[in-house]
């Protein structure tokens, strides 16, 4: 009789054990999903912020070629439409790559590279880049000074 309870007993425990690895493998499950899900949701995000930028640019574009030519209500109107374009994307999390430094690879891109006196300065800027935290949705494309070997 012992031996029979101990045996129920134990069946007891072994199924305790299966169910809380059962819910804990769950638990695992949802998690993984909900990452799953964040990460899609991050990517279509970046794709179609990647699309507006190309709209930004021309936005700027056109607002500089505004200040330029000082046509007042146009060069109000597009800076009001850059501004809040900005706006909304600093709202999403995207950041203008800074430039006023140093090149990066990871973050720039070199489309010329002129001789100079500093090594990989950074001397202009042909087209601003963008990211999302850690994730470059653009990089900026940049003119590097080399130092001269000679």
């Amino acid at each position: 009789m012992a031996r029979r309870v101990r045996k129920e007993a134990d069946k007891i425990q072994d199924l305790e054990h299966q169910l809380k690895r059962a819910l804990a493998d769950y638990a695992n499950l949802q998690r993984r999903v909900e990452e799953d899900k964040n990460q899609i949701i991050n990517f279509a995000k970046s794709i179609l912020i990647t699309k507006f930028l190309q709209a930004l640019d021309t936005l700027e574009a056109a607002a500089n070629l505004a200040d330029r030519q000082d046509s007042g209500t146009n060069k109000q109107g597009l800076e009001l439409a850059v501004n809040q374009f900005q706006k909304v994307l600093r709202e999403e999390g995207v950041e203008e790559i800074k430039t006023d430094g140093r090149f990066d690879p990871f973050i720039h891109e070199a489309v010329e590279v002129t001789v100079g006196k500093t090594d990989n300065k950074i001397t202009q800027v042909l087209h601003k880049g963008y990211k999302i935290g850690n994730k470059v949705l653009r990089p900026a494309k940049v003119k590097v000074e080399k130092k001269s070997t000679s």
